[in-house]
């Protein structure tokens, strides 16, 4: 019924270390995501913590804009990838006139939210493309 999106681009979260924390929460509930991002120690946890927020806040949108009833408990994570950003190149100074390249990564992180009846029409349409 419902399926809203949130992406963060050039976070300044290397793609690797940002992967770990969105492998947690791929196919939870959106408020058991929300509490796992909130405890998690990782760095990372916090945007994507707030990704999640805004991606149930979409959701209220696109919901009330639809005139039609949301649950918040309902919506769960359909969807989240980390593809990689821009990266800053920096370079320190070495011994004997040498320079040390440093890569500054970024990531861009996509989070889609969905309710239940959402995937299911989804995963019935692909079935009929399939008999084609």
């Amino acid at each position: 019924m419902v399926e809203s999106i949130a992406r963060v681009r050039h976070i300044r979260v290397t793609p690797m270390k940002a992967r770990r924390v969105v492998n947690l929460i791929r196919g939870k509930q959106a408020m058991e995501a929300l509490a796992i991002l909130k405890f998690a120690p990782q760095g990372a946890s916090e945007p994507v913590y707030k990704l999640v927020a805004s991606a149930i806040a979409n959701a209220k949108v696109k919901a009330d804009a639809s005139n039609s009833y949301l649950d918040e408990q309902d919506l769960f994570v359909s969807a989240a990838f980390v593809d990689e950003g821009t990266t800053l190149k920096r370079f320190q100074p070495r011994a004997q006139g040498r320079a040390f390249q440093i890569l500054k990564r970024s990531s861009h992180i996509t989070v889609v939210l969905s309710t239940p009846d959402e995937v299911e029409a989804s995963a019935q349409g692909s079935k009929k493309a399939g008999k084609k």
